[in-house]
């Protein structure tokens, strides 16, 4: 049994494209995510769960749950319909409407700038490869920060590495590339980059508030004791961990990460540019971060693998057939033993354990964690008003004590944002794939309780996982 600080604060987490719908509504501007998924046919980011017309609702269950923080990101076309110039004035006064609501019901809003939605005219421009759009960003996030003082955590990014190989290397993002390492490892230090500037812009003019980013960590482990198991777990972890880490806190890449990163390119025929200006950028910058924030929903054993690339997503909920095989890096397998969700997702709480004791000890100065993502996507089983998600709730406490755990062990985390708050769109799933404390009935927008949200409820009253 843990017992969580006094001060902890249970969030649940939404973002944007996913909870918001209107696409089309209140001056909001084109993002590559509505051409792409028009032409696929397969679901519509409308109505969603309506967050646009229905937050009130959302922020009312919120009081009524014990839910006292809320991860919400702007999207970024709405203030800026074609990504810079003129400012929609329709979009401001939504947020602003927003975060009042938040206050009137003392919920606490964790605000993200960029969470996988560049405006279409700067992505059809090659989104953060294509270094002018760093300006954009930079200065789109310093409009919100003068315009938005309601608010007092801010986070640049949600998820890099899944942006950067979602888009490039499964391709089951825009622009559908697959297996460009060129463009993946450009746009990882990019986007980097355009964090810490805005970290430092943040900082340097004295806005009121903290900042911080958002990384999705999932650690890795070699499937065996073998040195190439353990090497390949190596490649892996560097390219979607410690290189993250590394431009986030040391503002560099340590020689472990650029003898990785060396290896996966000259496997791959890759290239990339790191401008020095860009290290004493981030070198300023590695030290201002007010916090972290973790999504993490599982971990990977990884074996080593000599093939070409073969990527399968499971996105459909077909258990056992998701495929990750990657070129100069290696495998990643089930576990036998070990638990995992329809949609392959592992079920490992000791991988939340290691990597919060691991920036502990690699980066001491990390200052605070929030574990901003977690939580389990579930075929949910809806009778007359009643969901009663068990399967949920077991995930979500032995997570937690984790989180517990880390906490007795020295790890500073002040707060967990169940992902997600209500049910809403999956960029690769669509509907069928529901997280929420809340369940949504999607042609209704009606909200009902799971279990899982009296549960949460409970916690949140006696922070006492049990």
């Amino acid at each position: 049994m843990y017992k969580l600080p006094e001060d902890f604060i249970f969030g649940g987490a939404t973002a944007a494209y996913q909870a918001e719908g209107a696409t089309k509504e209140g001056g909001k501007g084109l993002v590559a995510w509505d051409e792409f998924l028009e032409k696929q046919g397969r679901f519509s980011p409308d109505p969603a769960s309506d967050f646009y017309h229905q937050y009130p609702e959302d922020i009312r269950l919120c009081e009524k749950f014990g839910v006292n923080g809320i991860r919400i990101s702007i999207a970024w076309t709405r203030i800026f319909p074609d990504g810079t110039g003129e400012v929609n004035q329709e979009g401001v006064d939504f947020y602003h409407n927003l975060f009042a609501e938040c206050q009137k019901r003392n919920i606490t809003a964790f605000v993200t700038l960029h969470h996988f939605d560049t405006p279409k005219t700067l992505f059809d421009k090659g989104d953060f490869l294509n270094r002018e759009n760093l300006d954009a960003f930079v200065d789109y996030a310093e409009f919100c920060f003068k315009e938005f003082h309601e608010v007092h955590y801010w986070s640049t990014f949600n998820e890099i590495y899944p942006v950067a190989t979602n888009q490039y290397l499964l391709g089951t993002f825009p622009p559908s590339v697959k297996s460009d390492f060129s463009m993946i490892i450009q746009c990882l230090h990019n986007m980097m980059v355009a964090h810490a500037r805005t970290v430092n812009l943040f900082k340097d003019n004295n806005y009121p508030g903290e900042i911080g980013v958002v990384h999705s960590l999932e650690t890795k482990y070699p499937a065996t004791d073998s040195p190439e198991d353990q090497h390949a777990a190596f490649l892996d972890d560097a390219l979607s961990v410690r290189f993250l880490l590394d431009a986030t806190y040391l503002g560099y890449y340590s020689d472990k990460t650029m003898q990785a990163l060396e290896e996966i390119a000259e496997a791959n025929g890759a290239t990339y540019e790191f401008l020095e200006e860009d290290f004493e950028i981030m070198k300023k910058a590695s030290h201002r971060n007010d916090y972290l924030g973790i999504n993490h929903y599982q971990c990977h054993f990884v074996k080593a693998y000599d093939g070409e690339t073969q990527i399968h997503h499971n996105g459909t909920g077909d258990k056992g057939t998701s495929v990750y095989k990657v070129k100069g890096i290696g495998e990643r397998i089930y576990k036998e033993g070990l638990k995992r969700t329809d949609w392959d997702w592992l079920i490992y709480p000791e991988g939340m354990y290691d990597i919060l004791m691991r920036i502990k000890e690699d980066y001491p100065h990390y200052n605070k964690i929030y574990i901003t993502e977690n939580g389990m996507g579930y075929k949910d089983e809806f009778e007359d008003g009643v969901i009663m998600d068990e399967a949920r709730i077991d995930y979500l406490k032995v997570y937690l004590e984790a989180i517990g755990k880390a906490i007795e062990d020295g790890v500073n985390v002040k707060g967990y944002f169940l992902w997600s708050l209500m049910d809403l769109f999956s960029w690769t799933n669509g509907y069928n794939k529901r997280y929420g404390l809340f369940y949504v009935d999607f042609e209704t927008q009606k909200r009902y309780p799971k279990a899982s949200a009296y549960w949460y409820k409970r916690l949140s009253e006696t922070k006492t996982i049990s």
